[in-house]
């Protein structure tokens, strides 16, 4: 908990007097768009309050983080349980089995998720960013708890499926809060705190899975740490402050909001395009590849180290929450295009060092699954940076929810072609991941289509 101490001590220095600009242009505002005046007025009359500040920050990263938690949690218990229901079922023990269900349930999570990036986008933008979020996390909570109770591969895959629902809608709208909160000069600042609070989360449970052995006796009670996280929904409801300006937005609309119909529009479209592809191609690289550093490590290391999942995990994961703050403050001092090309070139090379040049389990393979961590998980630093400047407040929950979500159809073709690929690679974790990494090839073109937004405020 070093990280969250550091946090909030840290930005009790941050200076707020940037809110106060608000007041000098307020008139002129008031006479270039005097639709939104009454909206205006509520946004900019008040001061910032720091205590309103850090429980929205708070409540974003603690959000996050616990859908880390979740996220990393699987992959250590999804070898053990599915080794053991082969044993129940008097199959053979071997990894091309793990690797197709691994691919399947993979895949499940990722639609889920892009189904719950919608859904609780559209909520947020309906009914606020906090009680969507709220519901949100009591979703992804009692899902994960109630993979305990999994007997066949295909439990472990419904409820996956149910749980990543409420992990793609928590994303969207906790960065839509925070952005939404935040004075404009913090964003990068913001975008790589929420961006690393996943990978927090990842290399937390990366620790208990070094000291706890994860095996086919105990991966039952370690899911029930997925439950955890419903404590959270309610101290959202009685702490957590609303977003100012989604008020506004909703006062300010001439006519009822329609945030699908809208990010569709002709105004909008574009936009809802290129975040989609540029997500997808982030979230390729990690659910295709990244993610099954743990299996690959557990199979290189045998029963002999139990812990090299825990150990990979935690290398991987704390080289993310580095990247996330780096991601997002590359983003912060040379433009947002240049930025994601840079980070889409270290990927490519950093998998083609993993991938292909290393085959066993050690000190060199730990060090690269840091260095790989960093790089490929620099982009959800970047991602939060980015996708709120391209929608308006009325839709972003919605528009950034649905883009970055969507993406995950697309990794959720990548995670089941990784586990095809496995098995025409004899169970070759190696030789998978260094074809399905080659996606990082079209994000180095891709990025020169978008917008660049660097220096412009948030859309209203």
């Amino acid at each position: 908990m070093a990280l969250d101490r550091l946090n909030f001590e840290t930005f009790q220095c941050i200076d707020l007097d940037a809110f106060n600009l608000a007041n000098l242009c307020h008139a002129s505002l008031r006479t270039a768009f005097p639709m939104s005046q009454a909206a205006m007025t509520a946004v900019t009359s008040n001061p910032p309050d720091k205590k309103r500040l850090f429980a929205v920050l708070a409540a974003a990263f603690f959000g996050w983080m616990f859908d880390g938690m979740e996220m990393g949690l699987f992959p250590l218990i999804a070898r053990p349980a599915l080794l053991q229901m082969q044993q129940a079922h008097g199959l053979t023990l071997n990894d091309a089995f793990v690797a197709q269900w691994m691919g399947y349930a993979t895949a499940a999570f990722l639609l889920g998720a892009a189904g719950g990036g919608v859904v609780f986008g559209w909520l947020g933008d309906k009914i606020g960013r906090v009680r969507a979020m709220a519901a949100s996390i009591l979703v992804y909570s009692v899902f994960t708890g109630l993979i305990y109770f999994a007997q066949e591969p295909w439990h472990l895959c419904a409820s996956r499926f149910v749980a990543a629902l409420g992990m793609g809608g928590e994303w969207s709208l906790g960065i839509a809060l925070v952005m939404e909160v935040w004075p404009e000069k913090h964003r990068p600042l913001m975008a790589g705190i929420i961006g690393a609070a996943a990978n927090v989360g990842f290399a937390l449970i990366a620790v208990f899975a070094i000291f706890f052995k994860v095996t086919i006796d105990s991966w039952r009670w370690v899911a029930l740490i997925g439950a955890a996280p419903a404590m959270l929904t309610f101290a959202f409801r009685i702490f957590v402050p609303e977003s100012e300006k989604w008020h506004a937005a909703v006062k300010s609309s001439p006519e009822k909001i329609q945030p699908l119909k809208e990010i569709f529009g002709p105004k909008l479209w574009r936009h809802t395009l290129i975040a989609t592809v540029l997500s997808s191609v982030a979230l390729i690289g990690t659910w295709g590849s990244v993610q099954w550093l743990p299996l690959w490590a557990d199979k290189m290391a045998g029963a002999a180290d139990p812990s090299a999942k825990g150990w990979t995990g935690m290398a991987s994961g704390i080289g993310a929450v580095i990247g996330c703050l780096l991601g997002a403050y590359v983003g912060r001092y040379i433009t947002r295009r240049a930025a994601y090309f840079f980070l889409c070139l270290g990927s490519l090379i950093s998998c083609a060092v993993l991938f292909r040049g290393i085959d066993t389990y050690g000190p060199v393979f730990l060090s690269m699954a840091f260095i790989v961590g960093a790089l490929t998980a620099a982009f959800y630093g970047w991602l939060p940076l980015y996708l709120p400047e391209l929608f308006p407040t009325r839709v972003r929950a919605t528009g950034q929810g649905l883009s970055y979500n969507a993406g995950r159809i697309l990794a959720a073709v990548g995670a089941l072609q990784m586990g095809a690929l496995m098995q025409s690679f004899d169970g070759s974790y190696a030789k998978a991941g260094a074809i399905i990494t080659l996606v990082y090839v079209f994000g180095l073109g891709l990025i020169w289509l978008a917008p660049e937004t660097k220096g412009k405020p948030l859309p209203e």
